[in-house]
């Protein structure tokens, strides 16, 4: 089963953030192209068309490109798949001034002499995950048999992410330094103007350290870069025309690139869908309360999921026990082993969140853990709330590992820096406000909308405030002479919500939508229909129909 992940545990302390600022700013982070700018949509809010505008100049027609889209791949066996790596200039703008990416690649040659259709190019999401990690790890054989045989497997590491050269760190200095340097997160929700400015300072804190260890990068980063980066890669994988699947975040990267290269798409699949149109505070506010929505989701179905290993015998008393481990943790962090800080409510607020994604997977891990924690043990929450997988055995020798237990790496750039690329990312492609009193405003809306989970989401974005401004703004889907795209959208996703994948779709020229009736994040390799309906896209191009729907 596929597994797009957009959560990763922090790899140094001076990103030893909770769980609060992590899965929100995280999630976030991952819907890419929106604004600040402004508090209402871009235009054509009312669902209509986008309306055809001339086309553009071939961005990739230039002269001072042909180095770069000339480029021949070597394949090298590496660890059961192929590796490749492919030269993109820094700065499109000046692609001769001898700064570059080189993007690693993986490959996993799944298609079957005779019936090879070209290469199919995934995206897991982020911004921050590897796309060499996700053909690694094997994410050919959850493709289903007919893809397989039909596409090659492509994917990689999107410019200063994972395994490229150079990557993004926000490590400064050594770790006992970071630690050293650490700073206290805000409260759930920062009412005083001491919490607030404590907040404010450790958000600024936060940049002023990437900025030290990756500023020239910063600047190179964005999603409309890394689309650029993609018609390079389709160029050199011999392409004419562009298969590709991205899920979550890895649905703005589609989109930039559908809207820069629409005459170069030949099939897509955006799951998880991100709408452009909308603006910081109202994506915050739908995405919280997802999150919310989720968690009360839990509570009411965690007996068909979950069966008697649920921490309560009826959707009562397990909103009973969350209210009354919210209320406790405010009051007073849980033990944790191997921590001195304990867990706290922003961290419970995080695990739970995190434990939405795919409830199939997490859902039972999710049940140990809050019993564990009502019996006063925050252990099991902590490494959930740090992005594990799967929370540690209590009855496991030894004490659980830190948050912050990671080997020191080799290098100044951690072996996963997925943390800083999401920053990094965010902030450059969404447009943030300059003054604070902008975060303290929302505030009590999202608090109204969405609890705890909305004002973390609020104050996840306040170390975008001092950051390098992009030129991205909130619009709508402007890519004229595109094939029919495909936007697989998840009923109860909490990170990307459905209503973001039915507008998205409304936006792209002959749009479909395919409806997964589900709770959790994402629905292309979780369930069979759905599954299905991709295979028949991607492989004949065959259409989804309106009202098409799929129930787990």
């Amino acid at each position: 089963m596929i597994l797009p992940r957009t959560d990763h545990p922090g790899e140094f302390l001076v990103f030893r953030t909770t769980a609060r600022r992590r899965v929100l700013a995280l999630a976030l982070a991952v819907l890419g192209t929106t604004s600040l700018a402004a508090c209402t949509t871009g235009p054509g809010q009312d669902g209509n068309r986008p309306r055809a505008s001339a086309a553009p100049a071939d961005p990739a027609a230039r002269p001072d490109l042909r180095r770069f889209y000339g480029q021949k791949l070597s394949w090298r066996p590496c660890g059961g798949v192929q590796c490749a790596s492919l030269t993109v200039p820094m700065d499109y703008a000046r692609p001769g001034d001898g700064r570059t990416f080189v993007l690693p690649l993986a490959r996993a040659a799944t298609a079957v002499k005779g019936k090879r259709l070209g290469s199919l190019v995934l995206n897991p999401g982020g911004p921050g995950e590897s796309g060499v990690k996700l053909v690694e790890d094997g994410v050919a054989e959850d493709l289903g048999r007919g893809v397989r045989e039909r596409f090659d497997v492509v994917s990689f590491d999107p410019r200063g992410v994972g395994r490229s050269t150079p990557a993004l760190t926000c490590l400064t200095g050594s770790r006992a330094e970071a630690e050293e340097a650490a700073v206290d997160e805000a409260p759930l929700l920062p009412r005083t103007d001491a919490e607030r400015t404590a907040a404010l300072a450790g958000a600024r804190s936060q940049a002023a350290a990437c900025r030290k260890a990756s500023g020239p990068l910063l600047p190179h980063v964005g999603t409309q870069d890394a689309a650029r980066d993609l018609d390079v890669l389709r160029a050199a994988l011999g392409e004419r025309r562009l298969t590709y699947v991205g899920w979550s975040y890895g649905t703005s990267l589609g989109t930039s690139y559908a809207e820069q290269f629409p005459r170069r798409v030949r099939a897509m699949v955006l799951d998880g869908a991100v709408d452009p149109s909308l603006d910081w505070r109202q994506r915050v506010l739908g995405q919280s309360t997802g999150f919310r929505d989720a968690v009360e989701e839990y509570a009411a179905s965690c007996a068909d999921v979950v069966g008697e290993g649920c921490p309560g015998a009826s959707p009562e008393e397990i909103r009973a026990l969350i209210d009354r481990l919210l209320e406790r943790t405010r009051r007073e962090p849980l033990p944790v082993d191997g921590s001195e800080d304990g867990l706290d409510a922003a961290g419970l607020v995080g695990a739970l969140s995190l434990s939405m994604y795919t409830p199939e997977a997490q859902w039972e891990g999710l049940s140990e853990a809050l019993r564990a924690a009502d019996d006063g043990d925050g252990t099991r929450l902590a490494a959930l709330a740090a992005g594990d997988e799967e929370a540690p055995d209590a009855d496991a020798e030894g004490d659980a590992p830190d948050a912050g237990g990671v080997a020191e790496p080799a290098s100044d750039v951690p072996e996963d820096n997925s943390e800083a690329a999401l920053i990094a990312v965010n902030c450059l492609d969404v447009p943030h406000p300059r003054d604070p009193r902008a975060y303290w405003d929302a505030l009590a809306p999202a608090r109204e909308a969405a609890g705890d989970y909305g004002t973390s989401g609020v104050t996840s974005e306040l170390v975008c405030e001092d950051w390098p401004a992009g030129t991205q703004r909130p619009h709508r889907v402007d890519a004229a002479g595109v094939p029919p795209v495909l936007v697989v959208g998840t009923t109860g996703d909490p990170a990307t919500p459905y209503d973001e994948a039915v507008s998205l779709a409304r936006q792209f020229p002959g749009g479909m939508l395919l409806s997964f009736d589900a709770p959790g994040h994402t629905g292309y390799g979780r369930d069979a229909c759905v599954d299905r309906k991709v295979e028949a896209y991607l492989v004949s191009l065959t259409k989804v129909r309106p009202g098409t729907r799929c129930a787990s």
